[in-house]
């Protein structure tokens, strides 16, 4: 016999994480848990207010399955049973994870995945002052890639301390939807002055049209504007590169279809995360896999993190263990 559980949890952030939209001290999740036959199989989302979830919201909609879910209902019925997000993603997740436990193959045998490597993180600095970003890129010169978070205003001063900060560190920034259309050309010449490799959603996702056919010299990538794979018709022509969040595809099963169509139309692949924990940048590692971009930091935002939890070296971030996931 199958359980559903659904099981909010807050896991502590180290200082506090900012971007344009807000400020934040806490990572607040949902784990979802299906139990059958002696196995538990656990995903993990996070409910995202841009999309207007909140933790009670997502919790019910997990819950709003529980007869199907009880019932058999696997992964193909799920794509059905609820539409792309946060609580179909913990869903999704938890439904791989049951699979692999029951089977006692790996997530790789079974999604029929290419043998793993470790992957090089992003590291992400919060919004701030300019000279608050050059003391936290300084703290972390020594890694090899570091993501800003920026918000109008004084961005290039923002860019200018953190390139002072970290001068041999590969930058990408996030705007968060924060600039408007007169701002992306003058920001990204200074920005590819600067050394920053990828721009992240500079505008808001429903006034992006205007990025058609843009010259811009850094490369553009959708995070907002882009969910699943019927996102992809509309993005060619204003983005080179797309940032695949499993709570945006609503799961795994999603994400992974969406980087093979993604490669195929030409798009760079961005794997990306919401602040949580291992459990959450699990399933996100196999997704991330040749990725131009991986930005799965979360846990090293964290007070503390699940155990067992994905081992990070420095920003080397190597392969979930199986007792996590998959």
């Amino acid at each position: 016999m199958r359980t559903l559980e659904a099981a909010p949890q807050s896991w502590p952030i180290e200082g506090s994480f900012t971007i344009s939209r807000g400020s934040k001290k806490s990572a607040d999740v949902v784990m979802a848990i299906i139990r059958e036959d002696g196995f538990a199989g656990r995903g993990e989302c996070v409910p995202y207010g841009r999309y207007g979830e909140t933790i009670e919201s997502v919790t019910a909609a997990i819950m709003s399955v529980e007869r199907e879910i009880a019932g058999g209902a696997g992964l193909t019925a799920l794509q059905t049973l609820l539409p792309p997000g946060a609580a179909r993603n913990a869903l999704d997740c938890a439904l791989w994870d049951l699979a692999a436990k029951r089977s006692g193959r790996s997530i790789v045998e079974l999604a029929k995945l290419p043998a793993p490597a470790p992957l090089t993180t992003a590291y992400t600095l919060s919004l701030g002052e300019p000279d608050a970003m050059e003391d936290a890129a300084r703290r972390a010169s020594a890694r090899p890639l570091l993501k800003l978070k920026l918000g109008g205003g004084a961005d290039i001063a923002r860019v200018e301390a953190v390139r002072r900060g970290a001068p041999r560190a590969m930058l990408i920034v996030d705007a968060n939807e924060a600039w408007s259309p007169d701002d992306v050309l003058p920001l990204a010449r200074e920005l590819h002055r600067l050394g920053v490799s990828l721009i992240e959603q500079p505008l808001p996702a429903d006034g992006d049209e205007s990025l058609r056919g843009l010259d811009c010299p850094v490369t553009l990538c959708a995070d907002e504007s882009v969910h699943g794979i019927d996102s992809l018709d509309r993005l060619s022509g204003l983005y080179q590169a797309i940032n695949i969040k499993l709570d945006k595809t609503g799961g795994f099963s999603e994400a992974l279809a969406l980087a093979t169509l993604a490669r195929a139309r030409g798009f760079q692949i961005m794997a990306g995360c919401m602040v949580s924990t291992s459990l959450a940048m699990a399933p996100a590692f196999y997704v991330a896999q040749g990725a131009a971009f991986v930005d799965l930091d979360g846990p090293l935002l964290l007070a503390r993190d699940r155990e067992p939890g994905i081992r990070y070296e420095g920003s080397l971030m190597h392969q979930p263990p199986a007792e996590l996931w998959g």
